[in-house]
Formats: structure tokens, sequence, C-alpha cells
């Protein structure tokens, strides 16, 4: 199977960090004229950013999408709360995830596909302890230690 072609927005760096990642869905995202022009500008921070189930509906919230130039009137807040698009069983699911294991919704990026629509990865996530941060910096750290001295050993 080929794989899809997709132009990535912004990333969320932080969120691998800060959170062990569960699972991780595609939602789409409900967006006015003037905020798509300014995702394929690349003007997006996912940084701070969360989601939350309220009404059988998700909405993203603390996500800054900068206002688009020639926007003018048409503009709106760049903080604004924004409604996510899934199917009802995968709401459903997230729901139960939400409430019952009381796990965290964290987008982790946000591209735009081949058709054209923009997307936003959003991940079911368990927020990390400082030791597991530590923990997860150490093997990094080992791993790129390791990797060194084998480029040296070929040499």
């Amino acid at each position: 199977m080929a794989k899809r072609e997709r132009k990535l927005v912004a990333g969320n760096k932080k969120a691998r960090h800060d959170y062990f990642i569960e699972e991780v869905y595609e939602a789409g995202i409900v967006l006015t004229g003037t905020e798509i022009k300014s995702v394929r500008q690349g003007k997006v921070s996912l940084k701070e950013s969360y989601a939350k189930i309220e009404k059988g509906e998700i909405i993203i919230y603390g996500m800054n999408i900068s206002p688009y130039e020639q926007g003018n009137r048409f503009n709106v807040d760049p903080l604004r709360p924004r409604k996510l698009l899934l199917h009802k069983s995968e709401i459903r699911k997230l729901i139960g995830y939400t409430t019952l294991k009381g796990l965290t919704l964290v987008p982790l990026s946000m591209y735009i596909n081949e058709d054209g629509r923009a997307k936003l990865e959003l991940a079911v996530a368990r927020g990390k302890k400082l030791y597991d941060k530590r923990e997860t910096i150490a093997k990094r750290d080992a791993a790129r230690d390791i990797d060194r001295r084998m480029k040296e050993r070929r040499c």
C-alpha cells in the first residue's frame, strides 16, 4: 500500500516528551476560509493546545492559527475553540478513555492531505512523571552515544 502524500504544517514535539502516547486518531477540523489560507502558509502553533469532549463533540482549545494578512474583517480570533470531526464510534471510544481511564487528548501534528483538507493527529495520552522524562532523556543519550562509537569503529 502506497503511503499517502501529506504536507506537515505544525508539530507538537513537547507532547511526546510530556506524555506516553496510547493511541492516535486522525481528525478533520472545522475552519473558516481565512483560517485554512493561514494554515496552508504554515502559521499554526499546537503548543499548549489540548482537546476536550463537550456534549458529544470534541473541541480543541489553545491552538493558535495566526490571522491571514489579506483577511481583513473575515479574520477570526486566533485562539478560538475549534470543533474536530470524528466518527461517532471513535468519539464514544475517546469518551471512555478520558472519563474511565483518566487519559488526556493531545494534538500531535497538523497537516494537509492530498485532497487539500486540513487534518489533525490526535493522541490519547497518559502524563509522564518527572522521573519518566529523565529516563527517556537518558535512553536517548545512551543510544546517541552508542551510534557515535559504532560510527568511529567503522572509520
